[in-house]
């Protein structure tokens, strides 16, 4: 079965949501070295939950995106996009930790899809 591994919140002011997320729940929030701007965010250790980021936000409407962890994700994108899935975002590498695509549900609510591989570049 696969698993939400990852939320990203779209802020449009990542200053702003980090402040908040460190003051009201005591997140560990901190910029990420890749080639975006991009803040890793660890929500606790040892206890049920994920980790995720912060990002600045693209759009007017882009708001709570959860990612899910797969094997393969060309294999996911095919079967996505015949359950009626649209990709919002090609395949792409993140260097060293995977590949991630998006998409759009048919009810137009948007998620990642991950397959984890170190070698990514």
């Amino acid at each position: 079965m696969h698993r939400v591994v990852h939320f990203e919140l779209a802020a449009d002011d990542p200053e702003r949501a980090i402040a908040f997320y460190r003051n009201v729940f005591g997140w560990s929030i901190n910029k990420w070295e890749g080639p975006q701007e991009y803040y890793l965010v660890q929500t606790g250790q040892g206890e049920p939950g994920i980790d995720g980021g912060i990002l600045r936000r693209r759009e007017p409407t882009q708001s709570t995106v959860n990612t899910i962890e797969v094997a393969d994700v060309d294999e996911m994108l095919r079967k996505a996009k015949d359950a009626g899935g649209v990709v919002v975002a090609e395949k792409m590498p993140i260097p060293g930790v995977g590949y991630l695509a998006y998409l759009d549900d048919p009810e137009g609510n948007t998620f990642g899809i991950m397959q984890m591989d170190e070698n990514a570049r």
